[in-house]
């Protein structure tokens, strides 16, 4: 059963023919009225996961449901077929729950809003955002257990849901969410922006719908998408074989000492449609690794990643859709049976990209990028100030992006472009700790001839007893190089007393008791390197040295002698890459991974301070 759109004027829009510089306006405003709803959110929520990083992906789509502008993909087409009721106008709707909007938020912190907005009696557009809350109840602060084993153990479920019905808020039923989640403040004040933004959008929809007439601002909306379509088959029959090819990469472990756990996808071209198979993906985690991977939302980041690589120019929406086909099979880790638990889904979500990147760059390496980093690593503080007032803080890591064709990868760099970094002074005013560092890792970014960008050492000095959770990969496995590129460097988190004693902590664990004093260190990982770094300049190697980028010892691994000044040894380099190159031979692997699984895994306990995972097994 369907959803039921009521709307009073049902005469069918017409098409009708737009000239170039109107559709230009129409484009223009309704990136601007997108870029909005972010200024209106921003200004107005309160958790500094939404407020401060921008944890919130807005939307507006034409009256079909199909996304004109935004970041996710558009989940509307979905949510008409599955909703079994009526959409009517001065209605909002509310969910959190991806077994019940076939993934299109995809762990319960992230709360959906989905607004129908009407014209004179008929359904012209639609608003959405959804936006990461810092707490949805659940068995941990944050409402992220890495040990869940089922979606009951992470939070408050809410199916789709009118939460505002003919204009009228629910506030019994939003009263009743609240009472579930522990920061009950902040997700009130984070709802509303949300909601605010989606309306700002709405306006902005009904302004350019009246400046230009119905018809042709609905016909510009479709030649918006039209011209993506188009543009999206020629990148499409540029860069996907018709021959099959394949890739495979990991999260590392699941939280309970088990993994590493294999991501794989196979892409050809038939005709004008990419096909994307995950056959060959391990099954589902008994933990919240998995990823509930919505089709729709994997095609938005091929077209996101294709589109920016080959012609940013081109204004990102769904027009593309029906060129690419996506099987994933049921019950694997990208496709978990309910009630699986769902709310570490981070790696996965985002080592989907570096997948897709040595996916496309097979074809043409010289064209790919390594891997980088694909993750947005959490540190949750939580606990009773000094006032005896709750204080939690959920703050996301960023890492160095990998090396390019066309240069370095930037140092600490979030996995979302369009997240900001939390300033030190913020977090120290708000919380009780102190920031004593806040760096970049000399010699984390893969050496190359792009260097891979480096991870961040953030130090946080708590000053308030408390409980920390960590949710973090690439623990054991590299970022790979590629084209004789050097894997970056992996992450790490240590805890150190304030007696001294130091604890090397799993990139993923839950209620690691704390005390006023104690400093725990978060190392994120480096990008991987691009190109020979036999063959990068050795001024920019000395450069980077310079700037603490790269040490000096670090500076031999591109064959470099210089001093602590970036100065270069010219006669000493030329011999040292000369013996290095003779050692190692020529370079015959595009992709450099640090080592076969089991030689990374026999080497893990020394390298790491912590025991190599288990192998997964599956009842067959």
């Amino acid at each position: 059963m369907a959803a039921t759109l009521i709307q009073p004027n049902n005469e069918p829009f017409r098409a009708v023919d737009v000239d170039t510089v109107t559709l230009d306006i129409i484009e223009n405003a309704m990136a601007n009225a997108r870029n909005e709803m972010d200024a209106v959110l921003f200004r107005t929520a309160m958790s500094p996961g939404i407020r401060e990083q921008g944890d919130a992906f807005p939307m507006i789509a034409n009256q079909d449901g199909k996304m004109v502008v935004g970041q996710f993909g558009s989940f509307i087409y979905g949510f008409m077929q599955s909703y079994q009721g009526t959409v009517e106008e001065g209605d909002v709707f509310l969910t959190n729950d991806p077994y019940m909007c076939d993934g299109a938020v995809s762990h319960l912190p992230d709360w959906l809003v989905m607004v129908p907005i009407f014209k004179d009696g008929r359904l012209i557009n639609w608003a959405a955002m959804f936006g990461h809350m810092s707490d949805v109840g659940g068995k941990v602060p944050g409402s992220l257990p890495t040990d869940a084993r089922s979606i009951y153990e992470e939070g408050i479920r809410i199916p789709p849901l009118k939460i505002y019905r003919n204009g009228e808020l629910n506030s019994d039923v939003l009263d009743l969410i609240l009472h579930n989640v522990r920061m009950p403040r902040w997700n009130r004040s984070d709802f509303n922006a949300i909601v605010a933004a989606c309306r700002t959008a709405g306006r902005r929809c009904l302004d350019l719908a009246e400046r230009f007439g119905d018809d042709l601002y609905v016909s510009a909306l479709q030649m918006m998408l039209d011209r993506n379509h188009a543009a999206m088959r020629e990148i499409i029959r540029k860069v996907v074989p018709e021959t099959r090819q394949s890739f495979e990469d990991y999260i590392c472990d699941d939280g309970a000492g088990i993994g590493p756990y294999t991501i794989r996808c196979t892409l050809w071209r038939e005709g004008d449609k990419a096909i994307f198979d995950f056959e060959g993906t391990d099954p589902q985690a008994p933990s919240s690794v998995n990823f509930y991977l919505n089709e729709e939302m994997f095609k938005m980041f091929f077209g996101a990643y294709t589109i920016n690589l080959f012609d940013p120019s081109i204004l990102f929406n769904d027009g593309f859709y029906d060129l690419v086909e996506v099987r994933i099979p049921q019950g694997s880790i990208l496709k978990p049976d309910f009630p699986a638990a769902l709310s570490c889904r981070t790696h996965l979500l985002g080592r989907i990209f570096d997948v897709m990147g040595g996916l496309l760059g097979q074809g043409t390496p010289e064209a790919m990028s390594g891997a980088g980093f694909s993750d947005s690593p959490h540190f949750m503080y939580s606990g009773y100030d000094e006032k005896g007032e709750w204080f939690q803080l959920f703050q996301i890591g960023f890492g160095g992006i990998p090396g390019r064709p066309l240069g370095d990868g930037p140092d600490g760099h979030s996995l979302w472009p369009g997240f900001t970094n939390v300033p030190n002074e913020f977090v120290e005013a708000y919380f009780p700790l102190r920031i004593e560092t806040y760096e970049s890792i000399a010699d984390s970014g893969g050496a190359g001839q792009h260097r891979g960008g480096n991870g961040i050492r953030v130090g946080y000095r708590l000053l308030a007893d408390g409980e920390v959770s960590i949710h973090d990969d690439r623990w054991l496995t590299y970022p790979w190089g590629v084209n004789g590129g050097l894997p970056g460097q992996r992450s790490r988190k240590e805890l150190v007393r304030a007696n001294g004693e130091r604890q090397v902590l799993p990139s993923k664990c839950d209620n690691i008791k704390v005390a006023k004093g104690d400093l725990v260190i978060f190392d994120t990982w480096g990008g991987g390197g691009w190109g020979d770094p036999l063959e990068r300049d050795p001024a920019a190697v000395g450069t980077d040295v310079l700037k603490g980028l790269v040490t000096q010892g670090g500076a031999r691994r591109y064959g470099v002698v210089c001093d602590a000044r970036g100065r270069v040894d010219q006669a000493a380099t030329e011999a040292l890459r000369k013996e290095m190159a003779a050692q190692r031979g020529p370079i015959d692997e595009v992709f450099n991974r640090g080592g076969t699984l089991e030689e990374i895994k026999a080497r893990c306990l020394e390298e790491t301070g912590l025991p190599a995972p288990r192998t997964p097994v599956w009842e067959s």
